[in-house]
């Protein structure tokens, strides 16, 4: 028998003010040790730490603030985090400034996922020659869908969603991550030096191969909204299907992804995946940001899919 149709999204938390913005201030009672397990990003890197007071394992993401513009940065992620409280959205514990030097960095304490990230499994899949069966499918995205519901209805985009960014928590469940990118959903740009700006905090912000077409070569008149989210969330998508972004070969091989996203998606034919699955990705993937659907009514569309049948196994090449 076939399952019915997914589940509505869990609620969202009520918001408490945000934590911690005095220098050494960590209000969980619980000081943290280091373990030997890091994880380096950029001008961040993520230590596995424990708590010396509750024995629990802790993300510690440390980010190197060079600047005032560098820390202002850091606790805007931190606020971005205490502004969408949700079962889909990784939780901050609690965050401070430490003084390096004559630098900061930037500490925030972040639940420990122990099931990696949605990249990893892609990544598992591919070496097995095998793809993510078509309820799995249905399964994360859907989960993915509802917390980027929680950061548009505040008026927010994520600006950074990508297959790293999505981890898998210890009840299967997607939580986004990574809230370092995220602006207002609605950027009125009103003249070319506007949308020079908007374009190069999109190339300092939204990684490339998942970035949306529009932020790329931003008009000089134009609304930039969270249809930006739209489109990396059908990279997603793609990526859980097919084992790869659908702009990362363009990338690795050094073309244009610039140009490449400027055309419409050829979604590869499959039997594996149903006719309704691949018209939700070419939706999602639509070069015009206009004609794209918003998050409800993806979640909607998703609602209309048939999960597939129950026990289905990963599908070898």
């Amino acid at each position: 028998p076939r399952g019915g149709p997914a589940p509505p999204c869990p609620p969202s938390h009520p918001s408490p003010p945000a934590r911690g913005h005095g220098p050494h201030h960590l209000p969980l009672g619980t000081d943290v040790g280091p373990r030997p397990q890091d994880h380096q990003e950029g001008f961040s890197c993520v230590d596995l730490v424990e708590g010396l007071r509750d024995g629990r394992l802790y993300a510690l993401k440390r980010i190197v603030c060079h600047d005032g513009e560098d820390r202002q940065a850091a606790l805007r992620e931190a606020e971005m985090h205490g502004l969408v409280r949700h079962p889909n959205v990784l939780r901050l514990e609690a965050h401070c400034l430490v003084e390096k030097g004559a630098k900061h960095e930037a500490w925030l304490l972040l639940p420990y996922v122990k099931g990696g990230t949605l990249w990893g499994e892609v990544e598992a899949l591919r070496e097995k020659g095998a793809f993510m069966p078509e309820q799995r499918v249905l399964l994360i995205l859907h989960g993915i869908c509802c917390g980027l519901q929680a950061i548009h209805s505040k008026g927010y985009a994520h600006r950074d969603l990508k297959p790293t960014n999505v981890l898998l928590d210890e009840d299967d469940r997607p939580v986004l991550m990574d809230l370092g990118s995220m602006n207002r959903a609605r950027i009125e740009v009103t003249s070319s030096r506007e949308a020079v700006a908007v374009q190069d905090w999109a190339a300092q912000r939204c990684t490339i191969s998942y970035r949306a077409p529009e932020l790329f070569t931003v008009p000089s008149q134009c609304v930039i909204d969270e249809r930006t989210d739209i489109w990396s969330l059908g990279c997603v998508l793609y990526c859980m299907m097919f084992g790869e972004g659908p702009y990362d070969m363009v990338f690795q091989k050094g073309d244009s992804v610039a140009l490449a996203v400027q055309n419409p998606i050829a979604v590869p034919p499959s039997s594996r995946y149903s006719a309704a699955l691949r018209g939700l990705l070419s939706s999602m993937m639509t070069v015009n940001p206009q004609e794209r659907p918003s998050i409800d009514e993806v979640l909607q569309q998703l609602e209309g899919l048939q999960p597939a049948p129950a026990g289905q196994v990963t599908t070898c090449i």
